[in-house]
C-alpha cells in the first residue's frame, strides 16, 4: 500500500509521545463511529412513519446524511493537524468537527421544534 499521502505528516519534526498519538487516533476513531450514528439515525428515521411533516422529516435526514459525509472529512483533517502540531511542538489547533457537529445538530434540533410546534397548533 502507498502511504505517500502520510509522509507529510511523519516525516516532519520529532516523534510525540506514543500515547498522545494513539490519542489522537482514537478521537479520529471516535468521530467515526458518530458519523456512522449519523447515518444509521438517517436511514432509520426516514424509514419510520411519525407525525412530522414529510418535507421536515426529508430535509432532516438529508442533513444528517451530510453530517455523515462531513464529519469524517473534517475529522481526518483535525487529526493531520493535531499530529502535524504535536510533532512540531506548536499548540494543539481547534477541531473543526466539534463545529460541524454543534452547527449540525442545533440546525436539526430547532427543526423538530418548528415542526412540533407547527403541529401543535394545526
Amino acid at each position: 500500500m502507498n502511504m505517500c499521502f502520510l509522509h507529510s505528516i511523519y516525516s516532519i519534526g520529532s516523534e510525540p509521545d506514543p500515547r498522545f498519538s494513539l490519542a489522537n487516533e482514537r478521537t479520529l476513531l471516535a468521530w467515526l463511529r458518530t458519523s456512522l450514528a449519523l447515518i444509521s439515525l438517517a436511514v432509520a428515521l426516514d424509514n419510520v412513519t411519525i407525525s412530522m411533516w414529510k418535507v421536515a422529516k426529508t430535509v432532516i435526514v438529508v442533513e444528517l446524511l451530510i453530517m455523515g459525509l462531513a464529519l469524517p472529512l473534517t475529522a481526518w483533517g483535525d487529526w493531520r493537524r493535531k499530529e502535524r502540531a504535536m510533532r512540531l511542538r506548536l499548540p494543539l489547533p481547534l477541531s473543526v468537527s466539534q463545529l460541524v457537529l454543534l452547527g449540525g445538530v442545533m440546525i436539526c434540533t430547532l427543526e423538530i421544534c418548528a415542526d412540533m410546534a407547527w403541529n401543535a397548533f394545526v
